[in-house]
């Protein structure tokens, strides 16, 4: 599998990878076990996002091999109250003819070193239940089990639950947050 992923390069997303990331995204809500998202995505919402993001300093990467954008991944404020301005939650998104490449390892390992970078301390995710694969590449991260959320999404004519899923970022919560511009950042 080394050999798989070595020719894929995480970066920095771009507008121009708008339309690679939606059908990306379309295909796993349509039949994966992700968010139920019904509504076709909008390339203009998708863009005013993804400079949202970069502009509180969280992260949007794409995978890209051969020129082909073959995986995302980002990360948003887990709350937008002042006390939770230090916890971001993750999305991992892989093209499904590119499923267990090793790509969802690169974008997650990418993600974690910019977020932490970025002076987060923790990292959330919510991830389908029935998920084994995303559940076992954040395991692999470190993230551990933080709660069951029963029954709280409907698609496919079944209840589902959400597996939360948590890991620190840095020093986590061993220490206080410096007090610099990560305050100012998220309150602009």
């Amino acid at each position: 599998m080394l050999e798989q992923v070595r020719d894929i390069i995480v970066r920095p997303s771009t507008e121009e990878d708008v339309p690679a990331m939606i059908a990306i995204y379309t295909h796993h809500i349509q039949r994966g076990l992700g968010e139920v998202d019904f509504e076709p995505l909008d390339p203009k919402d998708i863009k005013s996002r993804r400079k949202n993001m970069l502009k509180h300093r969280l992260p949007h990467l794409a995978a890209e091999r051969d020129g082909v954008i073959v995986g995302y991944a980002y990360a948003v404020l887990f709350r937008k109250r002042p006390a939770y301005r230090y916890a971001v939650k993750n999305s991992i998104y892989v093209h499904p003819d590119h499923l267990h490449a090793g790509i969802g390892r690169k974008l997650m390992a990418a993600l974690i070193d910019a977020c932490t970078e970025a002076g987060y301390r923790q990292m959330i995710a919510y991830i389908d239940a029935a998920n084994g694969p995303s559940i076992s590449l954040h395991e692999a991260f470190g993230f551990e089990r933080a709660g069951l959320l029963k029954g709280v999404g409907y698609k496919y004519g079944r209840w589902t639950d959400s597996l939360l899923m948590q890991r620190a970022l840095g020093p986590g919560q061993a220490e206080p947050p410096p007090n610099r511009r990560a305050l100012r950042l998220w309150a602009e």
